[in-house]
């Protein structure tokens, strides 16, 4: 795990927003996202999509995997299987996360 990862983490305990984490999620494929919340059912969800799935993409200026061509690729399909399988994707920086935008999203998706 990341410590931009980590940080989430603590940040969604902190304000009560139940999450998983590592989650497999579209079988027999082995893609799994960094966070998962559900929260169908959940007395704030209004929306009609209440399955997000989360992800914290490092090394984006350090030529890191989500940067390559291939890696790149990767995650279209796999964030494409996500949507497929009903789930909202948000997609982070880890700047994004250690500025606080990254809870402040979640809890407006949330809304």
């Amino acid at each position: 795990m990341s410590n931009a990862e980590e940080l989430l983490a603590f940040q969604l305990k902190a304000v009560g927003i139940p999450f998983e984490r590592e989650v497999q999620f579209a079988k027999p494929r082995r893609w799994r996202a960094d966070f998962i919340l559900d929260h169908c059912g959940h007395p704030h969800s209004f929306s009609d999509s209440c399955r997000f799935l989360i992800e914290v993409d490092g090394g984006a200026f350090a030529g890191g995997r989500h940067t390559s061509g291939a890696g790149f690729r990767a995650d279209i399909e796999k964030l494409n299987a996500a949507t497929l399988a009903g789930y909202r994707v948000l997609r982070f920086l880890p700047e994004h996360v250690e500025s606080g935008v990254a809870l402040a999203t979640i809890e407006q998706a949330l809304r």
